[in-house]
């Protein structure tokens, strides 16, 4: 039976209701994660958005055998020692979006540095936020549903002081760069716009990662550009959902359908479904190339503790064997 790790998995919240118990939406996250075959889910908490970190590492330990929780942070306000503390509570990784400054601004190392010493992945969102609605793929001029989610956002829309330009997957190079053993994980593929960014950091950076989570249409260009093993490297993607959770084992055969596509080999499917992200987040020890073993050369040493002469024992002086030749030749 094969293993899933999802790497994004966002804690379930009533945007409708922001004050409603979410009891009853973990319990249905997970209920549909592990029907869709998730073994374990990168479970993206409190903070910024919803309820406390506090609150929400409760309800995720309540499903330990699925859920490892990471803490959503701000790098803003977040300090080495929150940081910690968060490790304390059974935190074991970061996310962090929507920043108000560069990614690898420097302000923002003091947090890099916790999680480097802390052992903490960080999953950080790469490009455009999403904004619920698609125009690549509909409009509310041609499609019902696409025109309840307008009304939807145009209820809920309030500025906000976001940028692309600020989540991209070169930043990641500086990041790692200056924190090399810091384990980092830039969200679908780098975003769209931003593939060959993700291709070029990915390829140099040891410890820089991609999940292929964001939809349809990443999916598509994961196809088409070539990005699965080929532009970027097999040990270099995880899997990720980003979606609702009755939308979770669609993702999945979606991918299954992707992979028999691209004829992607048995064992790297082990690898993008479960081994990268395992390994990433310490659950599974990092596999690496055995060595050949090379054949040795047995070497006679004397009594005295020198080496003999070349062949010494087996080949006869020079002097003797001329004078067996020679022997040989007078025919005595």
């Amino acid at each position: 039976m094969r293993k899933i790790f999802d790497i994004h998995v966002h804690f379930p919240r009533n945007w409708e209701k922001p004050d409603a118990d979410p009891a009853p939406l973990v319990e249905n996250l997970y209920e549909k994660a592990v029907a869709a075959g998730v073994t374990k889910a990168n479970l993206l908490c409190g903070g910024r958005f919803g309820i406390s970190h506090e609150e929400s590492i409760k309800l995720a330990q309540r499903h330990d055998d699925l859920f490892l929780p990471s803490a959503m942070i701000d790098p803003e306000t977040t300090t080495p020692e929150r940081v910690r503390e968060l490790r304390d509570m059974g935190y074991v990784g970061l996310k962090m979006i929507g920043v108000l400054r560069d990614y690898d601004c420097p302000d923002y190392f003091p947090v890099y540095e916790a999680a480097e010493k802390l052992n903490m992945p960080i999953l950080l969102h790469m490009g455009v936020i999403g904004g619920g609605l698609d125009y690549s793929i509909t409009h509310p001029r041609r499609d019902e549903q696409a025109l309840a989610m307008y009304r939807r956002w145009e209820q809920m829309a309030q500025p906000r002081n976001m940028s692309a330009m600020r989540m991209r997957p070169f930043h990641l190079d500086t990041i790692a760069n200056n924190f090399p053993r810091l384990r980092l994980i830039g969200a679908h593929l780098g975003g769209t716009g931003n593939y060959d960014e993700a291709a070029s950091v990915a390829r140099w950076r040891h410890n820089v990662y991609f999940d292929f989570s964001g939809g349809v249409t990443i999916e598509r260009h994961a196809v088409e550009r070539r990005l699965i093993g080929h532009e970027i490297g097999f040990e270099k993607l995880i899997f990720g959902s980003d979606t609702a959770p009755e939308r979770i084992a669609d993702h999945i055969r979606r991918w299954d359908t992707i992979f028999d596509l691209l004829d992607v080999p048995d064992d790297c499917r082990e690898r993008l479904w479960w081994l990268n992200g395992a390994e990433v987040y310490g659950l599974e020890t990092p596999s690496w190339m055995k060595p050949l073993k090379r054949k040795s050369t047995a070497v006679r040493v004397t009594s005295n503790g020198a080496k003999p002469a070349k062949d010494s024992a087996r080949r006869p002086p020079k002097r003797a064997a001329k004078a067996r030749r020679q022997s040989s030749s007078s025919g005595t």
